[in-house]
């Protein structure tokens, strides 16, 4: 079953709900009184009319008060039927799961140092702007960093408070691509004004292409003298939360998966995941050290991997080249 609404459908309703009916009622309620006032003028002439109240008299007439409580009565009537109308739509703001004919793309977001950080399913990492794909449903969990921040979408109806040591979900769907602000609703700072970001909502199609882009690692081993090994080596990667994970996030490659250059270029089919990996390089006959080290894939990365010469005491760490690519649109 698709889904019925979006957060921005939902709160028009209601909106457009109360508006009617709070103008329905400004309409009755000004007619009636402009009716009695013009019933009632003064023009200097007596009335002999018997429903005209007298100074110092209960009035009488209203057919015992009949009219008072059906108007009260239809009254409670409209009121409680809209509240309890109102809390189910809410309801399912809140909670819209069952509505959903898909898996929600699952984003976490943290606000940290006047800026907020994006995280994705995968592992890829992105810093001030939020890219989803278009008429899908989209999970976000809210935290901080630092002190309390309420991250929200103007445009798109969403508020979720983001408090250090918690976690809050709320969802929401762009039913149309382009960009839409993102603010810090909770004053938490010097800084609060800038803590701003962008919701970018693009074609399902170019956002996937967008996401698979991001989690790329290119290595390039290379000996003291800047020259590629080509040979007599073997290369694993192993995801530091690999038992975390259904699929086995442990890659091992040899040699002659790399080119002449010393280089290997792996992409989103290779990794699967993004995070920590350990990585470890083994060199045959004991020609260099084995190289080890732990590396942060969050986003298009390079590392270069020097072999050190196995009667030295330097492993060879390599340089970390990591970092984010551009929008890979």
């Amino acid at each position: 079953m698709p889904l019925q609404q979006t957060r921005v459908d939902v709160f028009e309703e209601i909106f457009l709900v109360f508006l009617g009916l709070g103008t329905l009622v400004g309409v009755v309620v000004v007619s009636y009184v402009l009716y009695n006032a013009y019933k009632y003028r003064d023009d200097g002439e007596p009335k002999d009319d018997e429903s005209l109240p007298t100074l110092g008299e209960l009035p009488t007439g209203g057919k015992g008060g009949k009219k008072l409580f059906l108007s009260f009565g239809i009254s409670a009537v409209i009121v409680i039927s809209l509240v309890i109308w109102t809390y189910g739509m809410l309801l399912y703001v809140e909670d819209p799961q069952d509505e959903f004919d898909e898996e929600p793309a699952e984003i976490e977001v943290t606000g940290d140092g006047f800026a907020w950080y994006f995280e994705y399913a995968n592992g890829v990492e992105e810093i001030g702007t939020m890219r989803v794909p278009a008429d899908k449903p989209i999970a976000i969990q809210t935290t901080s960093g630092d002190v309390w921040h309420t991250f929200g979408i103007p445009d798109l109806r969403v508020k979720s408070d983001a408090i250090p040591g918690e976690y809050d979900e709320t969802w929401f769907m762009a039913e149309e691509t382009g960009e839409h602000e993102i603010k810090c609703f909770e004053l938490c700072g010097k800084g609060h004004t800038a803590m701003t970001g962008t919701v970018q909502v693009m074609e399902e199609e170019a956002f996937n292409e967008w996401l698979n882009s991001q989690l790329t690692l290119e290595v390039e081993v290379v000996d003291q003298n800047e020259t590629p090994v080509t040979e007599g080596y073997e290369m694993t990667l192993e995801h530091t939360e690999n038992d975390q994970y259904e699929e086995d996030l442990v890659h091992t490659y040899t040699a002659e998966d790399f080119d002449e250059n010393g280089t290997i270029s792996l992409d989103h089919e290779d990794l699967q995941q993004g995070g920590e990996y350990n990585v470890t390089i083994t060199f045959e006959d004991g020609q260099y050290e084995t190289i080890e080290k732990t590396i942060n894939i969050d986003g298009p990365s390079s590392e270069t991997f020097t072999a050190g010469s196995a009667n030295e005491s330097d492993n060879g760490n390599g340089t970390n080249e990591s970092g984010h690519g551009g929008d890979g649109e």
